[in-house]
C-alpha cells in the first residue's frame, strides 16, 4: 500500500502502489505545468463511510511513499485515462478498477486436464476488486466443497 502525504494533513492518504504510481505520473505532469486540479475517492470498507477529494496545485507540499521498492509496471491507457479525467471538470475519480488486488488461483473446472500437483494444466487467475452491481444471479456456486444451487446448500 502506497502512501501520498498532502501538505499539512496529519493524516496521509493511502492508495494501492501500482494505483499510486499511475496517479504519480499525472500528478507530476499536471503541477510540473503549474495546472491544479482535483483527485477524489471513495472510503475503504475500514474507515467511515463516504469519499473525499483532494485539490492539488502546485504551492501546496506533496510526497509519494510507496511499500514496493521496485516500480510499478505503468498501462500507458490507464496514464491516459487519468490524463482525460484530470483535465475534465469532475477531476480525477478513483474507483475500483483502478486498484490492483493481485492475483486469485482458481481450481480447475470439471473436464479440465489437472496436473500432478492437483492444479489446471495451465495457469488460471482472476483479479479480483470491488464490483457494484444491481443484480447478479449464480446458478451454482461451489465453495470448500459446499454448494450453493438454487438457493439451497449442501455439503459436499
Amino acid at each position: 500500500m502506497g502512501t501520498i502525504y498532502y501538505g499539512g494533513s496529519a493524516m496521509p492518504i493511502e492508495i494501492e502502489d501500482r494505483a499510486l504510481a499511475h496517479l504519480k505520473v499525472v500528478i507530476a505532469t499536471k503541477l510540473r505545468r503549474d495546472e491544479s486540479f482535483t483527485v477524489s475517492w471513495r472510503h475503504p470498507d475500514d474507515q467511515p463511510r463516504g469519499r473525499s477529494t483532494i485539490w492539488l496545485h502546485p504551492s501546496i507540499p506533496l510526497r509519494f511513499v510507496f511499500d514496493n521498492p521496485e516500480p510499478a509496471e505503468l498501462s500507458r491507457e490507464w496514464v491516459e485515462e487519468l490524463a482525460n479525467s484530470a483535465n475534465s471538470t469532475g477531476g480525477i475519480m478513483l474507483v475500483a478498477h483502478h486498484f490492483d488486488t493481485g492475483e486469485v488461483h482458481t481450481l480447475p473446472r470439471e473436464g479440465d486436464d489437472a496436473n500432478s500437483d492437483g492444479g489446471s494444466s495451465e495457469s488460471a487467475h482472476v483479479s479480483l476488486g470491488v464490483v457494484e452491481v444491481d443484480r447478479l444471479e449464480i446458478d451454482t456456486l461451489k465453495v470448500s466443497g459446499d454448494e450453493i444451487n438454487g438457493g439451497q446448500l449442501t455439503s459436499a
